[in-house]
């Protein structure tokens, strides 16, 4: 169990007693940092030591890349977006985390920690002092500076190591290998045995000689010991081998692609080409040539291909993106670049909200998730600049990112700030107020809901937007629902046509509508109107292939079925809403439909698969960090379905049913869920 990056290393050279030395800490201390200059191969061995280590964790070891965060306060959502934990509870994500993982005996792997040490060393105490199964493995340049933390000391590859990595990465592409031994040697000496700079060097391997790089650089040594790259408060002085490594790298480069690396910088995590041409390309750098560009700085070990999925995607390592980034502003391009990075994706996410209810809706939850970093990054630009128009827009517009994906603690760290920026034209601010309303609805904060649908209201009232009424009544019945109100609900939620309104700023409040219908139909007694309610949804989502929403129109019907009472159909409902939210890992809609499907299973008398469905969905809810949505009758739904349970078999099967639930992991769960 757990998540490690993809590498696009092919293999860890040398470093046997490291590793040794690594996996020995890590068995004597709950913190262990692994500390060293930028380029002497942190990340690498750290991965490699945590693949090595995951057998000895119950609840495996789990990865979080911090360096595409450009603010610390951030961090915690990281961590849990790495986990993956899923808390819906408007509470402080770390307190969040730190209840996840109490019970949790775990290896977290913080990688790239020392632009935001204060911030990890902030968590990571917290977090050691919460869980007592809880050990962290941190690579940074520089220690956390706690008192629990054991330093490990990472020193550049001795010179064998040095030749055998520079061997192979040439590998094929040279006739006869690497050459003259000598120069070889010369060259890795040179170069300090720091493995980002054998790297570099293996690239241009491909096409001059040793003797002839090392001419190279004696030549330049004197002015390339000159480049100023950032560095930390309190890191050692630059080192001279990956100064030099990197600038005669560039110094290699044609213009274009030195130009290509500086505009490259601004993205976060990773890329795909569509985008490297949206950013990259201007008057004086052609879109057809940004693909040829991207291959070429793949070709010299600037940029790296990570293998992800059908797209290519890419990547810079931290040192080469901060020298770029430096050479960047040096040319007074950053705003304009950081501009057009934010126009893209702006763009992406009109895209993908567009498409978000239609057939390729599963393609463009994978596709959000791959560009998360780069959200991020974009809406940062826009808070930073104080553009409160674009932040409104971009925030409001990621609303099914933020309500169907799993973010919405982090949607409302944005939505906060974007609103707080001032006024906007009444469509962007009625956005991002709409995204608001929906997190906080899944937070269970109705009297938020009520507040943000009545600026919902002010703010769209002048425009001729036909969704917009929908979106209102919605969010004002969401939150009548979560208080028990249900006939004011009904009468608030009304009767939406039958045919989708004129396309317009809110168009999943129809469908979100019928879904509060039904599940407001149900609690009223209206068992016949909650299952004709939820088949026309789902028959209509059918129709456009949409999927998530069609999930929560099979579990309003469940509900109707079971209410009816006919279990073998709330079965085969619930069956459907559960698959349908693990397609999307909807933590939210799976722990409702696996609580449902629990109820459906004790109906037909099959306590011990209840029993086990309701372990599984109570460790789900625990990342939630609400009871049941904040529904006291979703709550005391549950409890008769243990009763039940219970009853049927006894205490002490039905513990050990519910341990066996709880403590298998949610595709373990979902797998039995949906098994005939």
């Amino acid at each position: 169990m757990g998540d490690l990056p993809p590498g696009s290393d092919t293999g860890l050279v040398g470093r046997r007693r490291e590793l040794a030395e690594l996996r020995g800490r890590l068995a004597q201390h709950r913190l262990v940092t692994l500390s060293g200059v930028g380029g002497v191969g942190k990340t690498r061995l750290a991965r490699q030591a945590a693949a090595a280590l995951r057998p000895r964790f119950r609840d495996g070891v789990w990865w979080a890349e911090l360096s595409p965060l450009a603010d610390g306060a951030l961090l915690t959502y990281a961590i849990a977006e790495a986990l993956p934990l899923v808390d819906q509870s408007g509470r402080p994500m770390l307190e969040a985390v730190a209840e996840y993982l109490a019970g949790r005996e775990l290896l977290l792997v913080l990688d790239t920690c020392e632009h935001v040490v204060g911030e990890c060393a902030d968590a990571v105490a917290a977090l050691l002092m919460t869980a007592p199964g809880l050990r962290v493995l941190a690579t940074s340049r520089r220690p956390l500076g706690l008192s629990v933390e054991d330093v490990v000391p990472l020193a550049p590859l001795p010179e064998a190591d040095a030749r055998a990595l520079l061997a192979l990465r040439v590998g094929d592409a040279v006739p006869g290998g690497t050459g003259d031994g000598s120069e070889v040697a010369a060259l890795c000496r040179r170069l300090d045995g720091l493995p980002l700079a054998i790297e570099l060097a293996a690239a241009r391997l491909r096409e001059m000689s040793p003797a002839e790089l090392n001419r190279r650089l004696d030549d330049r040594f004197e002015v390339l010991g000159e480049t100023r790259q950032p560095v930390y408060e309190a890191d050692p002085p630059w080192h001279q081998a990956l100064r030099t490594a990197i600038g005669w790298s560039h110094q290699l480069c044609t213009p274009a692609q030195r130009l290509a690396w500086a505009r490259l910088s601004v993205f976060a995590g990773t890329f795909d080409k569509e985008a490297a041409r949206r950013v990259c390309a201007d008057d004086r750098l052609p879109a057809r040539d940004v693909s040829d560009l991207l291959a070429s700085l793949v070709q010299s070990s600037i940029v790296e291909w990570v293998p992800a999925g059908p797209v290519s995607r890419y990547r810079m390592l931290d040192t080469i993106r901060e020298f770029g980034l430096s050479w960047l502003r040096g040319l007074g391009e950053e705003e304009a670049v950081r501009r057009r990075h934010v126009d893209h994706y702006s763009a992406l996410a009109h895209t993908a909200e567009q498409s978000w209810s239609g057939p390729d809706q599963v393609a463009w939850y994978h596709r959000v998730n791959a560009e998360h970093a780069n959200f991020r990054a974009a809406l940062d630009s826009c808070l930073a600049d104080g553009d409160g128009h674009r932040a409104q827009e971009l925030s409001g517009t990621l609303w099914f990112v933020w309500f169907a994906c799993g973010f919405a603690t982090e949607g409302r760290h944005y939505l906060d700030r974007s609103l707080a920026l001032g006024p906007t034209p009444g469509h962007v601010r009625g956005k991002a107020l709409w995204a608001s309303g929906l997190i906080a609805m899944t937070q269970g904060d109705p009297a938020s809901v009520h507040g943000v649908a009545a600026a919902l209201r002010d703010a769209t009232a002048d425009g001729d937007d036909a969704t917009a009424p929908y979106a209102v009544a919605y969010l004002t019945g969401a939150a009548l629902i979560v208080t028990g109100r249900y006939a004011a609900a009904i009468e608030t939620l009304g009767t939406p046509p039958s045919a989708r309104p004129a396309p317009g700023n809110f168009d999943a409040a129809w469908g979100l509508i019928r879904t509060a219908r039904a599940f407001t139909h149900v609690f009223l007694g209206q068992y016949d109107e909650a299952a004709a309610v939820s088949a026309e949804l789902c028959a209509d989502c059918a129709r456009g292939g949409e999927l998530w929403l069609r999930a929560y129109g099979d579990y309003t019907r469940a509900l109707a079925e079971l209410a009816r009472g006919r279990p073998a159909e709330a079965v085969t409902h619930a069956r459907a809403a559960v698959r349908g939210k693990h397609r999307f890992q909807d933590g939210l809609g799976m722990a409702l439909a696996l609580d449902l499907l629990a109820a459906a299973s004790v109906a037909t008398r099959d306590a011990v698969q209840a029993a086990r469905l309701l372990g599984g969905a109570d460790r789900l809810w625990q990342t939630m960090g609400s009871a049941r949505a904040g529904s006291e009758d979703v709550v005391a739904a549950r409890r008769a379905c243990e009763a039940k349970a219970r009853g049927l078999i006894g205490d002490e099967a039905y513990g050990a049913a519910f341990r066996a639930g709880y403590e298998n992991d949610l595709d373990a769960v979902v797998t039995e869920a949906l098994a005939v």
